[in-house]
């Protein structure tokens, strides 16, 4: 099955597609857990478009739209459609647990010394520091993503209102995803006419 743009959301059915067994998929997702911990996406795009080339950019991009759009996680959502796209039901589970297995045994660990700590000043100092670098990361990736798309003057106009709108206005965030998703749904239309 493919979803609007070419993605191709369902099991392994297209020819062409790259063969990735479950240990190619554990191991990538495996890395991005244990890398990205706190921040996922930029490492999962590197990982998976940058390391593995398991898909382009703009296949990357579609996936990651459409993942934002469902509810849930982001890149959990990502790794069920990117695990069933290449090994079906049986590489969803393994990204998946690949994905959330060390973050939670780290997320325990580091919550048994938080509890201990939580008090002091320098623990304080240096959450609010990893905080500032992860908005970086995104913000880092997010341009990233952009400069190599090579969007048209419509969509960039798309993603610089939803991004005043929310980042510099603080509108709520539901209502404008929901508006811009479908003043860029009919920017596409009239672009292609």
């Amino acid at each position: 099955m493919s979803a609007p743009g070419g993605c191709h959301v369902g099991p392994r059915r297209q020819t062409g597609l790259p063969r990735i067994g479950l240990p190619a998929l554990a191991a990538g997702f495996l890395k991005m857990g244990l890398l990205g911990f706190g921040g996922v996406l930029p490492i999962a795009r590197q990982v998976i478009v940058e390391e593995r080339k398991w898909l382009s950019e703009r296949e990357f991009a579609e996936v990651y739209g459409l993942c934002q759009a469902l509810p849930g996680p982001n890149v959990v959502n990502a790794s069920t459609m990117i695990g069933d796209r290449f090994a079906g039901v049986p590489g969803s589970v393994t990204c998946i647990l690949s994905l959330l297995a060390a973050p939670v045994l780290i997320l325990v660990g580091l919550g048994e010394l938080y509890e201990r700590w939580a008090g002091l000043a320098s623990v304080n100092a240096g959450i609010g520091g990893m905080a500032i670098a992860a908005a970086g990361l995104v913000t880092g990736n997010g341009l990233k993503m952009l400069r190599r798309l090579r969007l048209s003057w419509r969509s960039l106009a798309v993603v610089a209102t939803t991004f005043a709108a929310i980042g510099l206005l603080h509108w709520p965030l539901i209502p404008v995803v929901l508006a811009m998703s479908i003043v860029s749904f009919l920017a596409q239309g009239e672009a292609r006419r």
